[in-house]
């Protein structure tokens, strides 16, 4: 494992940054919104991480930056907004909306941990945040990062005294590892001595030997008063302490540059980490790495549980090796008489390639091609692959399937979310032969698919709430009804604030959109609102409402079929070639789409029949509403330009055959009723 790479979010004044740096970290991307700490760390990291601000690496809003941005790293550090969960802060968590969404902001982190698969994290809050809401916050926040993530989770309330600083400043650190296993045995380091003491802070006689936590407010109390945390004694003499004796028993040099301003000073180190307590601990992240990274049953092991989407696109594979064609279907996804005949299969994740001819399947490697028994893959072991897969819960192990790639000498791995082909195939058409095709896999087995998935920033879309008053916003943010976001919209319209189209948050989805259509962002906003306000998820009715009913919609050039031919645009793109996360270049990484239905039969859909597809789409879309704590929306919040604004997430959902089966209905949650 060579030189470890990091990020600091939330940086401040890059107390992270000074301690990881020293134990030789390097790193490569920072991300603070606040404009006198942009200076402060700009002054102070340049001479050590040059390419991080002149490659374009220091970020301001977290908010605006899709994680396939953020160069690859190693470790995520966060010291993530406290204010929410301290006394300070009025203790409103993930709730509070007081300042730029402050509560919330630790579902980015969640966000860029799932995108990049980081090996560690360290995070710091403060103490009150394990006990706020009754531990439930604290709950949530390990529950996510161990259960959705699958990182260990580890922490600690540490004081900077712990670790030789003469400050108490209690504060909770948290530490988790990626790929971890039976390793679970990182230990926070024991406490040490104090390395001097608040004598040496003043050089003279003082009353204290340990500081009082530094603060961001509350200066200037009587020495006295209980509320004092910035008065010593000192020489018989009342001193108040400055930036330089802050900055010693903060663990920086005493040629760290700071602002001019006393004020902004002490706000900026009142709120960084101590940096002694975060070198500590970081030290020991560092070494339990180096433990993971060199056990060897650890780098042998091979996890082979999947959830129902990734064993379908398996299940294809192997279809395809028995059916050796795919069928063309109607908008319906009834076959047509014509077909593609398959003649190899592989993915972009193997180094294998399965030939296929009438009488033979034969594996290609790099080394040589090998003809196999026919009997390796069967209908009689599909039908029992399906079965299992439909049956699955979460992520499960199909062996009947493993057993079948490793005879046909296949080492099975997954794909990544950032792959539009699930698979490679060489198609003929009318004797046209189309190779290595990418197709990506639509699978029935499950709870129906999506075509776009929800990803925090990338697709929210924020409006901004014209004559909102400040007495608003806890009002409607505590409507907690079973259809709370239909309930919040109509009562900000019921107090006679408009909602209006600001800006898609991430930048690289706002970016994606304009390349489509300039004007696909207003298009995409006035149908998401709709759909919360008035609950219309089918696309095609939304859309025929909007354009009936919203006048500021339309180009008065243009009538209902031209903005239907923009929407199928934007639905083919998203099948085919755009992510939410990242840059679009206008291409397509895909030109056709396996459906795979309930019965385990599967159709194909492709450019060749391109007004198939798109009919297919625009009739078979839903939107769908996600997780709003997760993804961050429908709570009204103000922003530092002292404007109030809420965002509404965008998530598109296949609906086909839902009318056309038994129906089962399974409430999602409070807010989703899912129709299978």
């Amino acid at each position: 494992m060579g030189k470890l790479l990091f990020i600091d979010l939330f940086a401040g004044i890059g107390g992270f940054h000074t301690a990881l740096h020293q134990l030789g970290c390097e790193c490569v991307f920072a991300s603070e919104i606040d404009e006198s700490a942009r200076v402060t760390y700009s002054n102070n990291y340049y001479k050590n991480s040059p390419q991080l601000f002149d490659n374009g690496f220091f970020n301001d809003d977290i908010r605006k930056i899709s994680a396939s941005e953020i160069p690859d790293f190693d470790i995520l550090c966060a010291g993530f907004p406290c204010q929410p969960f301290s006394q300070a802060g009025h203790k409103k968590g993930f709730s509070d909306g007081g300042d730029s969404e402050r509560g919330n902001l630790f579902f980015n982190i969640v966000d860029i941990l799932e995108a990049k698969k980081p090996k560690a994290f360290f995070l710091e809050n403060v103490r009150g945040i394990v006990n706020h809401d009754q531990g439930r916050t604290f709950k949530i926040i390990k529950e996510i990062l161990e259960d959705e993530l699958g990182y260990s989770f580890y922490f600690k309330v540490v004081k900077a005294t712990d670790y030789g600083l003469p400050q108490h400043r209690p504060r909770v650190f948290m530490i988790g590892f990626r790929d971890e296993g039976s390793l679970k045995s990182f230990e926070f380091p024991k406490n040490i001595p104090l390395k001097f003491n608040m004598s040496d802070v003043f050089d003279g006689n003082c009353s204290r030997e340990i500081g009082f936590t530094l603060r961001v407010g509350g200066a200037g109390s009587n020495i006295n008063d209980r509320r004092n945390w910035d008065s010593y004694l000192v020489d018989d003499k009342v001193v108040r302490i400055q930036p330089q004796h802050a900055l010693k028993i903060q663990g920086f040099s005493s040629d760290f540059q700071l602002p001019n301003s006393r004020r902004e000073a002490m706000k900026q180190l009142g709120n960084s980490v101590a940096v002694d307590a975060v070198k500590a601990c970081a030290s020991e992240l560092i070494r339990h790495l180096y433990t993971i990274d060199n056990h060897d049953e650890q780098k042998v092991a091979v996890k082979y549980a999947r959830n129902k989407g990734e064993w379908s696109e398996l299940y294809t594979f192997l279809k395809l090796i028995i059916d050796k064609k795919l069928d063309f279907c109607d908008e319906e996804l009834n076959p047509i008489s014509e077909v593609l005949k398959v003649h190899k299969v592989s993915t972009l994740n193997i180094g294998e390639e399965v030939l296929l001819d009438e009488n033979d399947i034969k594996i290609k490697n790099k080394n040589n091609i090998k003809s196999l028994d026919k009997n390796i893959v069967t209908n009689e072991k599909l039908s029992e692959i399906k079965n299992k897969i439909i049956q699955g819960k979460s992520t499960f192990e199909i062996e009947q399937a493993l057993k079948i790639f490793e005879d046909l000498g296949i080492q099975i791995t997954k794909g990544t979310s950032n792959q539009k082909s699930d698979i490679l195939l060489d198609v003929s058409y009318k004797e046209n032969l189309i190779k290595n095709e990418g197709f990506g896999i639509k699978s029935y087995f499950g709870a129906t698919p999506t075509l776009l998935n929800s990803s925090g920033s990338n697709t929210n879309f924020v409006y901004e709430l014209k004559n909102f008053k400040k007495e608003y916003l806890d009002e409607i943010n505590d409507i907690e009804t079973s259809k709370k976001i239909a309930d919040r919209i109509e009562k900000i319209y019921s107090k006679g604030c408009e909602l209006c189209f600001w800006r898609i948050e991430a930048d690289t989805m706002q970016y994606n959109l304009n390349v489509l259509d300039e004007e696909m962002p207003k298009i995409l906003a006035s149908l998401v609102l709709n759909f919360y306000k008035n609950r219309t998820n089918k696309l095609r009715e939304n859309l025929k409402e909007i354009f009936d009913n919203h006048l500021s919609l339309k180009n008065k050039i243009l009538d209902y079929d031209a903005y239907v031919i923009k929407v199928k645009r934007f639905l083919i793109a998203v099948l085919l070639g755009m992510f939410s996360s990242k840059k679009w270049d206008g291409t397509f990484s895909s030109n056709g789409t396996i459906i795979v239905k309930q019965d385990g039969s599967q159709v194909v859909f492709h450019i060749i029949k391109l007004n198939i597809l798109e009919n297919f789409l625009f009739e078979n879309i839903k939107f769908d509403t996600p997780s709003t704590s997760r993804h961050r929306f429908a709570s009204i919040y103000k922003e530092r330009d002292g404007k109030y604004y809420i965002k509404l997430n965008l998530q598109l959902r296949f609906y086909w055959g839902l009318a056309k089966s038994n129906l089962t209905i399974r409430f999602l949650s409070h807010e989703c009723i899912e129709i299978i």
